[in-house]
């Protein structure tokens, strides 16, 4: 009997009756100390590789173990720990020696004091372009919001991969061996990786077709997003796991006896779905797992095409088939290049369960995607193949860099990276006159498939026939639909209404590509007002921010070439007036500090150990060290209240600032910015006086009804007014809930979080710190 095989990346490949979905996301059972940890990098390489001239990589693990000497991970172990579990990832993927040297060396442009122009004089050229790839963009402003950063680092990662696809991969690992070690992280941290992971890195490992990494981010990510959940699921799949043993076992000895009495030779596998699908799967049908149809699941693996559909003949004979439920993706593979029959069949007890036929070569490009053969992969003999053909299978990178060059947003560049991402999991298959297959989003319509063709086609569209009948614009299309597009000289162009209608993000970015051509006056005097009015109400006059300096720094940020540019793409909303002119206020601050005499801030900060001078004590029993008579107020970044260890900032004109000395405003503040910091405490409170202060609490809870009323009986239980409230709900069913109110000291602030986190179904809750 077959027996089933461990998918688990880093994990030696052992055999087991039936593979669950435990051992997806099971740490590597590898050594922990570096030098045997490197040993077992060695092995997995030599495996493979057809030379054993491993000095690149050797040099590699050098280099970063004296970078990151001293350094030390989340779980206490040396950081050198990380890259090297990155480095045998990329083994098991059997990518080249260059890369595998890259992943060791991936952290060190930014952790270390090693640059880019050191690894490309140690290394070569291809590894600095590939550490250079995976690094994070420097120098990151920390008032910009996340969704800011992280869209700025995306972007440039896409943009890397355009020029070697072996930067996502690298990636990927780097992401895999961190979700692996999640544990150690705090649980906002967890959170937060693990949403990033869900919505952008197994999306980006399904599109590249790297099923081995990809169910395993899934797995992990599930985990800790929902870790109940996960843990039910955990509880439900073995509780019964000696009866699914033993019906899958009875499977593949049925389907292993039928497949040689016919004389088609094949290798048989059970499973059980990874977690995440199975999850997936309940909260899109709203089934139960008892209801999963697919839940166990039979690999056949032939030695050819042919014997592909001979196989799905046998089982059809031997089971009978679910109507619906066949999937031909080996005449029509999916964009990720896999190919494979799915078939779902009701077993002779009742059972149904799913049946996987490929050839090893689908196999094996299931599992490993664009890693299995791609131009970079050195042949037996050394040399570099060729592999144009895999560049045809990147047209979705192609068309991401195309629209994120147009999406000066970085919100609306997340939105519709992540939007194109989920899209991808679920797709139509459509047919051009010509015979041409068109790969379209689930619910897609005509103008979706008109704008799939050449942009040229979707603006000048006016009808359309399906399967030679006429059809309205929003007809959805269905797998197999054979669909002309109707075009005209004169048509106006697409309608705004087209954007409520298509589903693809090619054609969305086209539509609105065009209204920003079309339209350019216009938008550019909306825009103008727009910042206009922006700015002054802000108290500022655009003129009096603008200058040649500003502009081009501006412009720079955003990637426009020329101030109308950029006006017009406020005007159409593309970017949000706000940015422009916060940008430009920024920058008008720092110059007017620049210019500031040392008179200046020492009359700010010199008086302040001077025994003549007296203690400021300001608002709400603020005592400033050294200032005499000048305002004090809160920062609203990070809301101060009595308890809490604060510092002041001297500002210019505004007096002082008070904020919490764990702020993150002040934890990132430059050197420059540190001179203005002047000592604070807390003033005694007078008997029967107690003032209330401003606070702002982040609740991250499993999204349940009667969540928001056992919260707000809290509050109302502690004579605490709620001034405001944002709930926000994730697909995913979490909920994040950001409350405003006033509190009278750090003790009863506590106190309130400590009975919030007792609520049934409340993940965490975390104090805003800037």
């Amino acid at each position: 009997m077959a027996n089933t095989e461990s998918q688990t990346i880093g994990l030696d490949q052992g055999s087991r009756d039936v593979e669950t979905s435990a051992e997806h996301t099971a740490v590597p059972a590898i050594p922990s100390d570096p030098d045997s940890l490197y040993s077992e990098l060695q092995k997995r390489v030599l495996r493979y590789h057809p030379s054993d001239d491993l000095t690149l990589i050797r040099k590699a693990y050098e280099v970063a173990d004296r970078a990151h000497e001293g350094q030390m991970r989340k779980s206490g172990e040396p950081y050198i720990i990380h890259p090297l579990c990155v480095g045998i990832i990329l083994a098991d993927l059997e990518m080249d020696k260059e890369t595998i040297a890259a992943g060791i060396l991936h952290d060190v442009v930014e952790d270390t004091a090693m640059s880019v122009e050191d690894i490309e004089r140690e290394f070569g050229v291809d590894v600095a372009l590939l550490v250079d790839g995976v690094t994070k963009l420097g120098q990151i402003d920390y008032k910009v919001e996340k969704v800011e950063i992280q869209a700025e680092n995306l972007r440039k990662m896409f943009l890397a991969m355009a020029k070697d696809i072996r930067v996502i991969i690298i990636k990927l690992a780097d992401r895999l061996h961190n979700m692996r070690t999640l544990e150690y992280m705090r649980r906002e941290k967890q959170l937060e990786k693990a949403s990033e992971t869900m919505d952008i890195y197994a999306p980006i490992a399904q599109r590249l077709g790297i099923s081995r990494i990809k169910v395993e981010l899934d797995d992990l990510a599930l985990k800790y997003w929902k870790p109940a959940v996960y843990q039910s699921l955990v509880e439900q799949v073995n509780a019964r796991k000696s009866q699914r043993e033993e019906f899958v076992d009875g499977i593949v000895n049925e389907v292993d006896a039928k497949m040689k009495e016919a004389g088609i030779q094949a290798e048989i596998k059970g499973r059980v779905k990874h977690y995440f699908s199975i999850y997936k799967k309940m909260v899109n049908h709203d089934k139960t797992l008892d209801q999963i149809y697919d839940l166990f699941a039979i690999r056949i693996v032939v030695n050819s095409v042919g014997d592909c559909y001979a196989a799905l003949g046998l089982i059809h004979e031997m089971y009978k088939p679910i109507p619906g439920r066949f999937k031909d993706y080996i005449a029509m593979p999916k964009e990720n290049m896999y190919q494979s029959l799915h078939t779902t069949v009701i077993g002779n007890d009742g059972t149904p369960f799913e049946i996987q036929i490929r050839t090893s070569e689908m196999h094996r490009i299931a599992e490993y995607g664009i890693a299995a053969h791609w131009k970079y992969k050195e042949a037996s003999n050394g040399n570099k193949v060729n592999g144009n053909q895999e560049e045809e299978k990147l047209t979705w990178l192609r068309q991401i860099l195309e629209w994120q060059q147009d999406s000066s947003d970085n919100k609306e560049f997340m939105s519709l990276l992540k939007s194109d991402l989920d899209l991808f999991s679920e797709s139509v298959y459509c047919f051009s006159p010509q015979g041409d297959v068109k790969t379209l989003p689930t619910g897609s319509c005509t103008i979706d498939f008109a704008y799939s063709v050449h942009s040229a086609v979707g603006n000048r569209m006016i009808g359309a026939r399906v399967n030679g009948k006429l059809v309205p614009v929003d007809y959805v299309l269905r797998n197999g639909d054979r669909v002309e597009i109707i075009t005209s000289q004169n048509s106006k162009g697409p309608s705004r209404d087209w954007l409520k209608i298509v589903k693809s993000t090619q054609a969305r970015n086209k539509i609105n590509q065009w209204f920003r051509k079309e339209l350019k006056t216009d938008n550019i005097e909306r825009g103008r007002e727009l910042i206009e009015r922006y700015a002054k109400g802000k108290g500022y006059a655009v003129s009096e921010l603008l200058n040649a300096e500003s502009t081009e720094a501006v412009l720079r940020k955003y990637g426009f070439k020329d101030w109308d540019s950029l006006t017009a793409a406020v005007g159409h909303g593309g970017l949000k007036e706000g940015q422009v002119v916060n940008k430009l206020i920024d920058l008008h601050e720092k110059e007017l500090r620049a210019n500031e005499t040392d008179a200046d801030i020492l009359a700010h900060n010199t008086s302040r150990d001077h025994p003549e001078r007296k203690e400021k004590s300001g608002r709400g029993g603020i005592i400033v060290k050294g200032v005499h008579d000048v305002a004090v107020h809160f920062a609203k970044c990070c809301s101060p209240i009595p308890g809490d260890e604060i510092v002041g900032y001297v500002t210019r004109g505004r007096g002082v600032t008070i904020h919490r000395t764990d702020c993150i405003n002040i934890i990132n503040m430059s050197d420059f910015d540190r001179e203005r910091l002047i000592e604070a405490e807390w003033k005694p409170e007078e008997e029967g006086k107690r003032d209330s202060y401003a606070v702002e609490i982040n609740v991250y809870a499993e999204n349940r009804t009667g969540l928001l009323v056992d919260i707000s009986r809290l509050f109302s239980e502690g004579h605490i007014d709620i001034g405001q409230m944002n709930v926000r709900t994730s697909k995913q069913g979490t909920a994040t809930m950001e409350l405003s109110f006033q509190i009278r000291s750090l003790e009863e602030l506590n106190r309130l979080i400590a009975q919030i986190r007792k609520i049934p179904n409340v993940i965490d809750v975390q104090r805003k710190t800037g």
